[in-house]
């Protein structure tokens, strides 16, 4: 059976992760708190600002970047763009 969350970001009970994706409490609480389909869209959003910003993720900085935009995607609130991206019409 499907695990389902209370998802943050879509406010709704969404099927959930099947693991943690981090150790540690910030990983307990997207598994407890974040859907799949939250989770699979920030790691495609992730992707795209590493590429096009050239972020390096051995860098602190880049990383501290990568991961405040993490939290305010999963929270519903503003987050950075990739520049000039244009999402597919439906």
């Amino acid at each position: 059976m499907t695990r389902m969350v209370m998802c943050r970001k879509y406010n709704q009970q969404l099927p959930g992760l099947e693991r943690p994706p981090y150790p540690g409490p910030k990983g307990e609480d997207i598994f407890n708190n974040v859907s799949r389909q939250a989770w699979e869209e920030w790691q495609k959003h992730q992707t795209m600002l590493i590429n096009e910003r050239r972020l390096n993720m051995m860098d602190g900085e880049d990383r501290k970047f990568i991961q405040a935009e993490m939290d305010k995607f999963l929270a519903g609130e503003e987050y950075a763009q990739a520049e000039g991206y244009v999402p597919p019409s439906a």
